[in-house]
């Protein structure tokens, strides 16, 4: 057993060095002591694991086909040899190499002190680490995040299977490959391992797939994912795992089954709780951190931030969590805004939204309006020969405003941002419905809407 020495004394300690730790320490270290402990790489999933590797190799595989799309708009014959083990090495490079020297010591530069190791919250102010023990004066910060959710599913433990780290930054590229979720984890590297050559079968035991996102958004994207050799099993869900020679093979509900060389198993996240569930703090129905959602509070002096809270798996929440947490450490009132979060899923097309859904709208008592339209069908549409797009704006029409927002179409996450403001803002639609769009960008697809919105809400 290893002997505990008397506690260090530090004015912050933050539990997890991912995209939150690193936003408190970068904000603070210059004008007090921080100290950040993380057991695995400075920088977090996103970096190495989730965000980058992953829209690098989809960028890989949207390259080849848009080299495919010049047979219809540029070529009469265009030929490719895929070089893997090229994608692979450029995905590990973006992430980094798994290698965090660079970000670790700029946190060092700035002043912070970094501690590896497993840390355990043993009470709200103190954490341990290799027998260590280091005390906040002024604050504790938890932020370490969440890993793949394994579900319990007979035999899964019987064969070798990915989760989003293998996939993101992979080493192999499998002839066959079955994706257990359909969410945007599943489609994205589903779409990323499609185009680079593989088989690809999702399966979603729900009845939608993307199903947090409005209905019509699964709808749209489904027929592109097909289009690029996706086989989909929606609403029949997996009931076993077993070995199939060098693979697996996936059983299902209504008895048929996948047979597969890789399975990636991409079924949600849950909360890493280990390190502070022993310290009395409260967590949320489904195992997060319980935070008040303003302050980010946990309890007076102990804050939450990032995919911890279970507010939104986000990186660009986890960031904006470390400067509204910093800010409060340093005295100011900050409050964290949750109304306008942007959240995308980088296939192609993109699926974008913010806000709120029209059923969740409709079940919060609004007086909703819906206007929907085609980005397919106008003049950037045509001339980039996308087909099959949506655009749907909720809005509320007793107090004149957006809602809420859903676009399946080319660059939709950069469509995005004006829509975030208008929501957070609680622009008027009738501003909205004003404002110029230059012609023939995507984004003025939006003009339209927004216009059929402002007038539906009069």
């Amino acid at each position: 057993m290893e002997e505990v020495t008397l506690a260090q004394e530090v004015d912050v300690v933050v539990l997890g060095g991912g995209v939150a730790g690193e936003a408190i320490g970068h904000a603070l270290a210059g004008e007090m002591s921080v100290l950040i402990v993380e057991r695995e790489l400075v920088g977090g999933e996103c970096a190495y694991w989730g965000c980058v590797p992953s829209k690098t190799l989809l960028r890989s595989g949207e390259t080849l086909a848009e080299a495919g799309r010049a047979r219809t708009l540029a070529a009469s014959r265009v030929d490719w040899d895929l070089d893997f083990p090229k994608v692979s090495r450029r995905v590990l490079w973006m992430a980094r190499d798994l290698d965090d020297a660079r970000p670790t010591k700029a946190l060092e530069d700035a002043g912070a002190k970094i501690v590896r190791g497993s840390g355990t919250l043993v009470d709200a102010r103190t954490v341990e680490v290799a027998g260590e023990r280091y005390t906040a004066r002024r604050a504790m910060v938890v932020s370490n995040g969440g890993t793949a959710a394994i579900p319990p599913i007979p035999g899964l433990d019987t064969v070798e299977y990915w989760t989003n780290r293998q996939a993101a930054v992979p080493r192999e590229n499998p002839e066959t490959l079955a994706v257990l979720g359909g969410g945007a984890i599943g489609v994205e590297l589903g779409q990323a391992f499609a185009r680079l050559g593989s088989k690809v079968t999702v399966i979603e035991g729900g009845p939608a797939f993307l199903g947090l996102e409005e209905p019509e958004a699964g709808a749209a994207l489904k027929p592109h994912l097909e289009a690029d050799g996706i086989t989909f099993h929606i609403g029949d869900g997996c009931t076993g795992v077993e070995r199939a020679g060098n693979g697996v093979k996936v059983n299902l509900k209504s008895g048929a089954s996948v047979t597969a060389d890789r399975l990636l198993v991409a079924t949600g996240r849950r909360p890493n709780a280990d390190a502070w569930q022993n310290a009395g703090l409260a967590k949320t129905e489904r195992g997060w951190l319980k935070v008040d959602p303003a302050t980010l509070e946990a309890q007076p002096g102990l804050y939450g931030a990032g995919d911890i809270t279970g507010i939104a798996g986000f990186t660009h929440v986890a960031y904006y969590h470390g400067q509204v947490v910093a800010r409060r450490i340093r005295g100011e009132d900050a409050r964290a805004d949750h109304s306008a979060i942007p959240r995308v899923t980088y296939t192609d097309p993109e699926v974008a939204s913010v806000g709120v859904s029209e059923a969740a709208a409709r079940a919060a008592g609004m007086d909703v309006v819906v206007a929907s339209t085609d980005p397919g069908e106008t003049a950037r549409g045509y001339i980039a020969d996308f087909h099959n797009g949506v655009v749907k704006l909720v809005g509320d029409r007793a107090h004149g405003i957006l809602v809420g927002a859903t676009l399946v179409t080319p660059r939709g996450g950069e469509m995005l941002g004006e829509l975030v403001l208008a929501i957070k803002a609680r622009t008027p639609l009738d501003t909205l419905a004003d404002v110029i769009h230059p012609y023939p960008a995507f984004n003025r697809v939006l003009g339209a809407a927004l216009q059929d919105l402002a007038a539906k809400a009069r």
